[in-house]
């Protein structure tokens, strides 16, 4: 954890593009993408799988993400440039994605603990990037 510019950070997970299919994917038809998790002990990993035509910025698509948790989501995006969002993929759950350097980066503001944020993830309840309409 560390503060920058009194916004605290906290790290939550990496994502990485994959061309592979893997078990246990999870489809957003909103962003022609699927996400599925990795067993890891350390940290949590995600990895995405875009479909053609996704309308996902290419640095996200194509380059790993490390993701943060932050206090203060409008502040911790203020003046930076802004691949995606500020918007709320899973209720309670707000994100945006910073280009910082050549580098995306997720940022996530939420009171959610990990628990229901990979739960809501994993079921679509309460998480409308994974709608199953």
């Amino acid at each position: 954890m560390f503060i920058r510019d009194g916004v605290t950070y906290e790290f939550h997970h990496m994502g990485i593009p994959t061309h592979e299919p893997r078990e246990g994917e999870r489809y957003s038809a909103q962003f022609r993408m699927y996400t599925s998790d990795a067993e890891c002990e350390l940290m949590r990993v995600q990895y995405h799988r875009f479909e053609e035509g996704s309308s996902l910025p290419e640095l996200l698509r194509t380059a790993p993400h490390a993701a943060f948790k932050v206090s203060d989501l409008a502040k911790a995006i203020e003046g930076k440039t802004v691949l995606l969002g500020p918007y709320e993929p899973i209720d309670g759950f707000r994100v945006a994605v910073i280009r910082d350097g050549d580098a995306p980066v997720e940022l996530i503001e939420t009171t959610l603990t990990d628990e229901q944020i990979w739960g809501r993830a994993k079921s679509g309840t309460q998480a409308s990037i994974y709608r199953r309409d």
